[in-house]
């Protein structure tokens, strides 16, 4: 098992017996004291962030990980179901560790999903999609003299403010970010 001072960014290592992606690592020496290492990560199962300082001459266990680019296929109640568009192999993923990311998924849609141990435990989105307005109210005409806004329903069933020119069966530009109207396509 490696030292602390080997633990590097973007790793995932066990830490109370939970699997935790290090999102920043400081090696430090204060004065008198000895060295150790300051590390910033995050639980993977709970998404709970935490500082931790291990001495560096501690042992870490660091789990092996796998990225990969799977496509949205369907999701029913329990379940969302993805393909690996390379072997084909369909993985299906609980409605806990999808979350509010479900309302970004559309079929074909594509998602990096972080593999530790062969078990799914994080999604990752890109940092936009394209979604179809499904619901929108008309716009007022002579309505525009500031930045007026309208609530649309998107296909995914997600509620957004947009501009007033925007209609419904247009496909908008969504932040995954925050959730919000970027433009249309």
């Amino acid at each position: 098992m490696p030292a602390a001072n080997d633990i590097r960014r973007g790793q995932v290592i066990k830490f109370n017996g939970e699997p935790h992606l290090v999102m920043e690592t400081q090696h430090r020496t204060p004065g008198n004291l000895r060295a150790f290492v300051q590390v910033k990560m995050r639980n993977l199962r709970y998404g709970k962030a935490l500082d931790q300082r291990f001495a560096s001459t501690d042992t870490i266990e660091v789990l092996p990980t796998d990225h990969r680019t799977l496509e949205f296929s369907y999701a029913d109640r329990e379940n969302f179901a993805f393909i690996d568009p390379e072997t084909f192999d369909q993985i299906e993923l609980s409605a806990t560790v999808i979350g509010d990311l479900k309302n970004y998924l559309t079929a074909g849609g594509k998602v990096d999903v972080l593999f530790v141990d062969d078990k799914a435990l994080t999604v990752e989105l890109p940092s936009t999609v394209s979604l179809k307005v499904v619901e929108s109210a008309e716009g007022i005409k002579g309505d525009t003299a500031s930045n007026v806004q309208k609530p649309a329903t998107l296909e995914t069933g997600l509620v957004v403010n947009v501009p007033l020119f925007i209609k419904e069966g247009e496909i908008i530009k969504i932040s995954t970010e925050d959730g919000s109207y970027l433009g249309r396509v």
